[in-house]
């Protein structure tokens, strides 16, 4: 009964997010009551063992609007203090394939 496994609850909507060696996968589940909140997990493989480290948030809808404003000026003080450079990564191309060619995109928006 109290194995957290049980209390996971049904996936509504995934959007999967490639970032080098990370993966961030941003789920939308939903409550025994139906009400809709957010899992945020980072996904990292140890090369050492070749184990996936996982951490995960959960993001409630009624702390949206203030998450929202907190990620932005988090973001928007580092744009400011520091240049912000972006990698593209293409699906099935291997991270070092963009390191070795230097394809970088500056990503000037960020928005919610």
């Amino acid at each position: 009964m109290g194995d957290f496994e049980n209390k996971e609850r049904e996936e509504v909507f995934s959007k999967k997010v490639r970032a080098g060696k990370r993966t961030y996968f941003f789920d939308v589940k939903a409550t025994r009551s139906n009400d809709y909140y957010v899992t945020i997990t980072e996904s990292k493989k140890r090369f050492e063992d070749g184990q996936f480290i996982k951490h995960k948030i959960f993001l409630y809808k009624e702390d949206f609007e203030k998450f929202a404003e907190g990620l932005t000026d988090v973001v928007d003080y580092i744009k400011s203090n520091q240049e912000v450079v972006e990698k593209r990564y293409e699906p099935g191309q291997e991270e070092s394939s963009y390191e070795s060619r230097g394809e970088y995109i500056e990503k000037d928006n960020f928005t919610f």
